[in-house]
């Protein structure tokens, strides 16, 4: 069943072997964290790779994945691994006293167990994740379109790197960013389904950014899911790359100022979910004693996949795969590590 889901290029040309593949991915890593750092302002700090349940700082994601949960002895209780590290950067800014226009990334390290498989999702997850304070009157759009050009710099910078060291490679990461919000993006092609949408306007502009993700569009339907309780919906968004590679779209970050405390109140709402408003993490963001912060999280081995172009993102991490799948990707070239 699992192959059903492969995407199997036509013609597929594996441009590193395996150990020239690791010496590029550190370059990669190297080089785009050290970048991003410096256009955000990020400090590197260190992350939990578990938390405990009842403090609301695991992010649930579109709402329905389960988290893997396992007891700890000394403690007489459970805790679980995180999805993502959305809440526990916003305490962590004020814990640590970081000031407006500066923050924190951290690499990210979670496993996703009801993932399902294929050429660009992995039940292991590594991402840059990455946070910083900002002032009110940076809850903007433009400040959100600033950031994502940073980003995209970043990724352009580290491009020009790697091709240095290896000339075969070719540059993916060409023209401008293109932004468009889900509900232009819904009236421009009402009759393809949210991700044939993003499918096509990546491969008809190169470097997307598509925003206000979470919300209802006026089908009644959102374009994707999106947890109430740390992105603003209507100040978010995602980074998406056409990959010809595949033949589609490849998204490389999703990110956006998070919810204030108005905004929490009226996504829980809007979400039915108003019982998190008694979790500890959402008592001191209503409360106002958080400070205002954007951020989001960038595919450390998305990035490496898209830049190294690769078919396949177990070509570029370590994780496990369906017997079927790997026997596929063998018998057409694509080598799992």
């Amino acid at each position: 069943m699992s192959v059903k889901k492969l995407i199997l290029p036509e013609i597929y040309l594996n441009k590193l072997d395996i150990l020239e593949t690791e010496v590029a991915i550190k370059l990669i890593k190297d080089t785009f964290e050290r970048e991003l750092a410096k256009a955000l302002h990020l400090t590197r700090v260190s992350a939990p790779l578990f938390v405990r349940p009842e403090s609301g700082l695991n992010d649930d994601l579109n709402g329905v994945e389960r988290p893997v949960q396992f007891d700890i002895l000394d403690l007489g209780a459970d805790v679980q691994i995180v999805h993502s590290l959305a809440k526990w950067k916003r305490l962590a800014l004020r814990r640590y006293g970081f000031g407006p226009g500066t923050g924190l990334y951290t690499d990210m390290n979670a496993v996703r167990r009801d993932e399902d498989l294929d050429n660009l999702h992995s039940v292991y997850v590594d991402q840059w994740d990455w946070e910083k304070v900002i002032d009110r009157d940076h809850r903007t759009f433009d400040y959100v379109k600033e950031t994502v050009l940073d980003i995209v710099g970043a990724l352009r910078k580290t491009q020009s790197v790697l091709s240095r060291a290896y000339p075969a490679l070719d540059h993916l990461i060409e023209g401008d960013v293109f932004f468009i919000t889900s509900q232009e993006l819904a009236d421009l092609y009402p009759q393809l389904t949210p991700h044939e949408r993003e499918d096509r306007i990546a491969k008809e502009k190169g470097i997307v950014f598509i925003s206000q993700i979470g919300g209802k569009l006026r089908d009644g339907k959102p374009h994707d899911g999106r947890a109430p309780d740390y992105d603003d919906w209507q100040l978010n968004g995602d980074i998406l790359v056409w990959y010809p590679v595949l033949d589609r779209a490849v998204e490389i970050s999703s990110m956006g100022i998070r919810v204030d405390p108005q905004s929490l109140a009226a996504q829980l709402k809007a979400a039915d979910c108003e019982e998190r408003s008694q979790l500890d993490f959402h008592k001191r963001l209503l409360a106002g004693e958080l400070p205002l912060t954007m951020g989001g999280g960038i595919g450390q081995s998305r990035i490496c996949m898209l830049l190294l172009q690769k078919a396949h993102i177990g070509e570029v991490q370590a994780s496990i795969w369906p017997e079927d799948m790997i026997d596929e990707c063998e018998a057409n070239g694509i080598h799992l590590l």
